[in-house]
């Protein structure tokens, strides 16, 4: 599906381009303090976002090994190349560091690979946390096991899982083992390697079976003349099978692999931008909030028209959400505002929808009083009663929808037409059910608990 793939990455590099053109103001000379303080405080994640476009239009595909320590991922790494380039060897921690390399295995594909520390190293909490930073910007993750899978190596899968990226199971040495243990553990690999007892088994392009660097073998030499030696022979290496599985997946979904990728990093990236905004103002969203408030209020308890204070009363809602939309910088239209309302009202478990019905019940009843005081004290007294109780009312629910207002733009910059969370799904509700970002799909909907 070339088309799709092509598709799937113009769409994830206008959204990547649309939300740095949101941050383009904080890059302007001439910036007010509070602009050039929230500037240097979202750096690192406006790098993200560049870096992120940048690697879109390079067209790399990163492919990252992770495991256990001694599971052989250089030497994986090193079979897929055909040279010995990283080092391997039977000590813990022989990879240090995350070093990379590149494959070109045949057409147009350019590939990364990236060989990470052991995941259990000893005092190795720093070099952990260099594997899960490698995970973010890994387009495919290789996960390297070398026989039954332990409770360590599960806990880790797990949490590779979390990242939310594509992963074949490599199960590397299986010279070591005789053909009936070899089936036995690739079955049971395939069942706990989906990561999720509601999983379906690992499908054949999900779990593969190597001998990146097979152990020497002895072998019975008997010659002509009846004598009989003995020889250290090194058998082939088996990855051949690996290779053309990875192979398949980038031609049938390689860009749509990449594109996904990148915005998952966006949309991290975002949110992580909108939750520094948020508390970098905290104190200027609260007392625009309160403003709104108490504005609301007085403009609700003091009309006597039922139907304006109905009216009124959403048009202040809406000028808030925009409001706070430009203290944190993010777009806003008035469409876009009301659909923020309209989620927050219907949301609330009905309580703002009954309180917005109390408040018009109590309008209705103050515009009979009003129509009817005339000199009446007992009337006015009665017309100030409804407008005090309908005013807080009405400066509850302002309140209420502001404070909503704060998390749902925290949680819908991602959203809109082009913004990652959207088209993440436009791409994952377009997958075939044969490819391997179709698991990734599944994941995405019990991690949502749906």
């Amino acid at each position: 599906m070339p088309n799709l793939q092509e598709t799937h990455l113009n769409r994830a590099r206008a959204s990547l381009r649309q939300v740095l053109s949101w941050y383009g103001y904080l890059r302007k000379p001439g910036q007010p303090q509070s602009n050039l303080e929230l500037a240097s405080f979202v750096k690192p994640e406006l790098e993200t976002l560049t870096n992120t476009l940048n690697k879109l239009d390079s067209n790399v595909i990163r492919i990252a090994a992770f495991g256990l320590v001694s599971r052989g991922k250089s030497a994986v790494l090193n079979a897929l190349v055909g040279q010995k380039i990283l080092q391997t060897g039977p000590l813990n921690g022989v990879t240090q560091y995350p070093r990379s390399l590149r494959w070109t295995p045949g057409g147009k594909v350019q590939v990364e690979l990236i060989d990470t520390p052991g995941l259990d190293e000893i005092q190795g909490e720093v070099r952990g946390q260099m594997a899960r930073d490698v995970a973010c910007c890994a387009d495919l993750i290789l996960f390297v096991v070398s026989g039954d899978i332990t409770r360590t190596e599960y806990q880790a899968l797990l949490e590779l899982r979390r990242s939310q990226k594509p992963l074949i199971l490599v199960f590397n040495k299986i010279d070591l083992y005789p053909d009936t243990d070899r089936t036995a553990i690739y079955n049971n690999l395939q069942q706990l390697g989906a990561g999720h007892p509601q999983q379906k088994p690992l499908l054949p392009d999900e779990i593969v079976m190597v001998a990146a660097e097979p152990a020497l073998m002895e072998v019975r030499v008997e010659w002509t003349d009846g004598r009989v030696t003995y020889e250290w022979e090194t058998p082939a290496i088996q990855v051949e099978e690996l290779k053309q599985t990875i192979l398949n997946i980038l031609n049938r979904e390689g860009r749509s692999l990449l594109a996904l990728n990148a915005l998952i990093q966006a949309r991290d990236a975002e949110t992580a931008i909108a939750q520094k905004t948020i508390d970098l103002r905290e104190q200027q969203a609260e007392d625009l909030i309160w403003q709104f408030t108490k504005y609301k209020a007085l403009a609700v308890g003091l009309n006597p028209i039922a139907f304006l204070d109905v009216v009124g009363g959403s048009v202040a809602d809406l000028a808030l959400i925009r409001s706070l939309a430009r203290l944190y910088g993010l777009p806003m239209t008035g469409y876009e505002a009301s659909k923020i309302l309209k989620t927050i009202l219907f949301s609330s478990g009905g309580l703002l929808l009954g309180e917005l019905g109390s408040s018009l019940l109590l309008g209705l009843g103050k515009s009979a009083t009003a129509l009817a005081s005339g000199e009446n004290p007992t009337n006015i007294t009665a017309f100030a009663g409804s407008a005090i109780a309908q005013a807080g009312i009405a400066g509850y629910g302002a309140y209420a929808i502001g404070k909503a207002a704060q998390e749902y733009l925290k949680k819908g910059c991602t959203w809109g037409q082009l913004g990652a969370s959207t088209v993440i799904q436009e791409i994952l509700s377009q997958v075939d059910q044969n490819t391997i970002l179709y698991r990734l799909r599944q994941e995405l909907k019990i991690g949502n608990g749906a």
